[in-house]
């Protein structure tokens, strides 16, 4: 469907809102009385969240433009059936579904809310990349939070293994001066070189990071990442993740979506299923739920 077709059948006038996006797909505005948020159909990223009367949540370069098939570091990339580089032989880095053109499955909204839930099924384009039959649906709620809901379906009739995560880049006025709570005592594995540590009090983000953090066994994780330059916390909720990865390349990135000092704006707090292998076995006909809460509180 193109952005007029999809207006008619899914669209509610000041509440969610289908436009032509980058390379020509449509992406759709979604808002209520305590923020909005902008989602793109290729790839399910979420390129920008605003809370009513706050600054902007989600970094995004203003290199905006990118060919299908690349790497967007900016807004929050979905991380799918892989996150990272090393759970599938051959797969590229974060997987499949951050290129695939999703299809709008619903939308629907209250007083209170505003929500759509996007879907990408297995079909030839995607049994090149992976072997196997899938559904995957996600969703996204405005209200006073941002909540994400990722949920994987095995339409196969054979075991599949993955992992998933939601990859946000967090705006802050000064990476150097930000700090995650939460992480206190856990232990880690830097990714660049794979060795091993344990966190001790609150995370400085004022170096290169690319730590994958051991979440203990527990219903729900809460941490916060705290950026005093623009006086304000983001709390981040997860369900359904065994890893937490903080991330920020520092100036040696060169990643050619990002201009030079771009990432002294960020912050990445990933909340992943597992990494690096796949550890998420799902049989036939069962689903896996990856959950996040985010809620921005300034002072």
């Amino acid at each position: 469907m193109n952005e007029i077709e999809l207006n008619t059948r899914y669209g509610a006038p000041g509440r969610i809102i289908f436009r032509k996006g980058h390379c020509g797909y449509p992406e759709v505005a979604i808002a209520c009385k305590y923020g909005s948020a902008e989602i793109a159909l290729l790839g399910a990223n979420v390129l920008s969240y605003k809370p009513t009367g706050h600054v902007p949540v989600l970094f995004r370069s203003a290199k905006r433009d990118y060919a299908r098939g690349e790497s967007v570091h900016g807004g929050m990339p979905l991380c799918w059936p892989q996150f990272g580089k090393l759970a599938i032989d051959g797969m590229a880095a974060h997987g499949f579904a951050k290129i695939m053109l999703f299809r709008v499955k619903s939308t629907r909204y209250s007083d209170e809310m505003t929500e759509i839930t996007l879907a990408l099924e297995s079909s030839p384009d995607t049994r090149k990349l992976w072997p196997h039959d899938f559904r995957l649906e996600f969703t996204v709620t405005v209200s006073s939070k941002l909540n994400l809901k990722l949920e994987t379906f095995n339409t196969g009739d054979a075991p599949f293994e993955f992992t998933a995560g939601f990859h946000p880049y967090f705006l802050v006025r000064d990476r150097n001066a930000t700090a995650v709570k939460g992480l206190d005592g856990l232990e880690y594995v830097f990714a660049e070189d794979m060795t091993r540590g344990r966190q001790d009090g609150d995370l400085a983000v004022n170096r290169a990071l690319d730590h994958v953090f051991e979440l203990p066994e527990a219903p729900k994780h809460e941490f916060a990442l705290v950026d005093p330059g623009l006086r304000r916390a983001i709390a981040v909720a997860s369900h359904g993740a065994r890893r937490a990865v903080v991330w920020n390349p520092g100036p040696a990135a060169g990643l050619p979506d990002l201009a030079p000092d771009d990432w002294r704006s960020f912050v990445c707090f990933e909340p992943v299923t597992d990494w690096p292998k796949a550890g998420n076995v799902l049989e036939p006909d069962e689903s896996s739920v990856l959950l996040a809460a985010i809620q921005s509180t300034m002072e």
